[in-house]
């Protein structure tokens, strides 16, 4: 089935502003709160929500085989997955829907004010229920500015960094969705110098940039996802910051990898845009510096060009744009990420989430996190207020946002990540 929603020509009868990251060929998916206090399945464009529940049960869905119920759950897990035919049919029937030469809901008043919502009258939720998230580490450049921070800066990647995509099997209890504040991590580190731990806050919280891909139900136990397939079973990308507690997880770490450094929280945006939306914007990834082996070889264009950006925001302060990176600078790209972490016969299921790791850039300006911003707090970040940051401070908001522009297509982006660091959690006095 062709995607005939990424036409650039294609208006809607909505009234979207010219720069809006959700024009009629965007068409994301996402779980809202309803004005009445119902949880909803639906997608945006522009500034309004479209309930796809009181769609579907209108009838606007008729010539789609879909379950009755398919759009009133409080997840996207089963209609992702229903897999990507269908994904696109019901795209493709909504920019029919929204088109702006359509009838069919544009002149049914009492229809329209079912369905659509302003998102001032929505609450966004969580899109999947995550049952599994790992996080890779797929960027040459940050894997090299740590190496170069913590080890020899000749010697920065670890031996096995160029023939694999290193991952770690992360935490999904604690992935919120955007505008949802974080408390100030505490736990064990060992101060420059010490032989012995101290307890207490986070002295270096730091944002990760990343984005992260949402699985579909794709193999059964023991069966790999070959590489040049792995893209039939991803449902779409969202922005992904996967917050790190630099002082707890540097005390932690050895020798199995990050714990309580890393699973405190990690804020996605709430909008997954699908692979298809992001079709015209497909690019090279880097040349290898060196053959992989062949399960990891592929064809084509297997990644995509996104501009993000982060901003830190002290509270009551205007924001400054800390960062400028691109996904397209990921090393590993997700079709090699799946089919690695599939390759053993690991089995993945509809809303596992995949990090692609910080997502750093050649330059300063590009690098995505704090840590190497500031280079291990030895370089201070000036913010636009006259204060500078070598980590994240109580009450700073971080925002990430993402999208995707060239001349002949529609612009695609996915909104933002929006969340304030709040100090330590103290109990309330009884």
């Amino acid at each position: 089935m062709p995607t005939k929603a990424n036409d650039p020509k294609r208006k809607t009868w909505l009234e979207t502003a010219a720069d809006t990251d959700f024009p009629i060929q965007n068409i994301p998916f996402g779980v809202f709160l309803t004005r009445d206090d119902i949880i909803t399945i639906g997608t945006r464009i522009g500034d309004y929500a479209i309930d796809l529940g009181a769609l579907h049960q209108l009838g606007y869905f008729s010539e789609i085989p879909l379950t009755d119920d398919i759009f009133l759950q409080d997840s996207l897990n089963d209609f992702i997955a229903d897999g990507r035919k269908t994904w696109r049919a019901v795209r493709n029937r909504i920019s029919e829907i929204f088109e702006a030469n359509n009838p069919e809901l544009r002149d049914n008043a009492d229809h329209r004010d079912t369905v659509i919502f302003a998102m001032d009258e929505i609450e966004m939720q969580l899109p999947v229920q995550i049952g599994d998230y790992t996080d890779f580490y797929s960027s040459k450049e940050h894997a090299t500015n740590v190496g170069s921070m913590f080890r020899d800066p000749d010697n920065a990647l670890l031996p096995n960094w160029l023939h694999l995509p290193v991952a770690y099997h992360g935490r999904s209890s604690s992935i919120i969705p955007s505008g949802i504040s974080v408390h100030r991590p505490q736990g064990q580190k060992l101060p420059n110098g010490a032989d012995k731990p101290i307890f207490g806050p986070s002295r270096q919280l730091d944002f990760e940039l990343e984005m992260a891909f949402i699985t579909t139900a794709a193999n059964e136990l023991g069966q790999p996802i070959p590489v040049d397939q792995a893209e039939e079973y991803i449902f779409g990308l969202v922005l992904f910051n996967d917050w790190s507690a630099r002082d707890i997880q540097r005390w932690e770490y050895m020798p199995l990898g990050p714990f309580l450094g890393k699973n405190f929280a990690s804020s996605v945006s709430c909008w997954i845009v699908t692979l298809d939306a992001l079709e015209p914007f497909r690019t090279n990834s880097p040349k290898p510096d060196q053959e992989v082996l062949p399960y990891l070889k592929y064809s084509g264009k297997k990644t995509f060009d996104i501009n993000l950006e982060v901003s830190i925001q002290p509270e009551g302060k205007e924001e400054t744009v800390v960062c400028k990176s691109n996904f397209k600078h990921l090393y590993w790209n997700m079709s090699q990420q799946l089919a690695h972490h599939t390759i053993n016969g690991c089995p993945v299921n509809s809303g596992d989430m995949m990090g692609s790791g910080t997502i750093s850039g050649p330059t300063p300006d590009s690098y995505g996190s704090m840590l190497e911003l500031s280079w291990k707090g030895s370089k201070p970040v000036k913010l636009n207020d006259g204060s500078d940051r070598k980590f994240i401070e109580d009450n700073d908001t971080v925002i990430m946002r993402g999208h995707c522009e060239k001349s002949g297509a529609a612009r695609i982006g996915f909104g933002e990540i929006s969340t304030k660091i709040k100090p330590v959690f103290k109990p309330k006095k009884k």
